[in-house]
């Protein structure tokens, strides 16, 4: 199972938010290129990175902050936050990002989602932001009556490369996962699933490999110290 830490972006700086709320916010670091190469000299194989004031704003807002961390780690890097835009997935994927993560744009604009995977095969990833299962768009803020489960089936029929399932209401909690949400996620198509939300342990990510997903997002557990990077790359085949 692929471990992969987060780089959530604020005002150019390295943050978690709780539960997603932007006035939740803690700062870990002003120098998010220098977080980026501390978690490729620990053993990551991947980032991901969120521009928090993009998925707010709903157009890109830390460019310069996400090419300094492109160009600072050998690693791919995958972005989400804000690319709702043919011409933002282009530019975001022209800085050297290897992965794009959209949310909104994949709940709102079904034609807009499948030009981009006909665009660019293999390199668009669906964010499934849920609450209580069903999804939630626009940072988080709006909600929606779509099904996560119904979501995920069609965006992999339209050329969905990989998705990535977060419960929103475990996000930056360091309570645990969500293991029956994602496990309907995981059984309900045929690409693989990423884990996000919640994780505060080793156990918790174990379990997480139990339910089958490809690999599994973390971020405040290793910034407080709750999970050594080196102890969860163990599950890093």
């Amino acid at each position: 199972m692929l471990i992969i830490p987060a780089i959530d972006l604020k005002d150019g700086c390295c943050v978690r938010l709780y539960q997603g709320d932007y006035d939740r916010v803690t700062v870990f670091s002003t120098r998010p290129a220098d977080v980026a190469r501390r978690w490729e000299n620990e053993g990551a194989r991947w980032l991901h990175v969120v521009d928090l004031d993009g998925a707010y704003h709903g157009e890109p807002r830390n460019q310069r902050a996400i090419a300094d961390i492109v160009h600072a780690v050998s690693i791919p890097v995958q972005v989400g936050g804000g690319l709702r835009t043919s011409e933002a997935v282009q530019k975001m994927l022209a800085l050297g990002v290897r992965r794009v993560v959209i949310g909104t744009a994949a709940v709102e604009d079904r034609s807009l989602f499948a030009h981009l995977t006909q665009n660019w095969p293999g390199q668009i990833a669906v964010a499934l932001d849920a609450r209580n299962g069903t999804m939630v768009t626009r940072g988080w803020r709006q909600p929606t009556e779509i099904r996560a489960k119904d979501l995920a089936q069609e965006v992999v029929s339209l050329g969905g490369a990989t998705i990535i399932y977060t419960d929103v209401e475990r996000d930056g909690t360091l309570t645990e996962p969500n293991y029956t949400a994602t496990a309907e996620i995981v059984a309900s198509v045929s690409v693989p699933v990423i884990a996000s939300g919640g994780v505060a342990t080793v156990e918790h990510l174990r379990r997480l490999e139990a339910v089958g997903v490809a690999g599994a997002i973390v971020g405040r557990a290793l910034y407080v110290g709750a999970i050594r990077l080196a102890d969860a790359m163990a599950l890093d085949d």
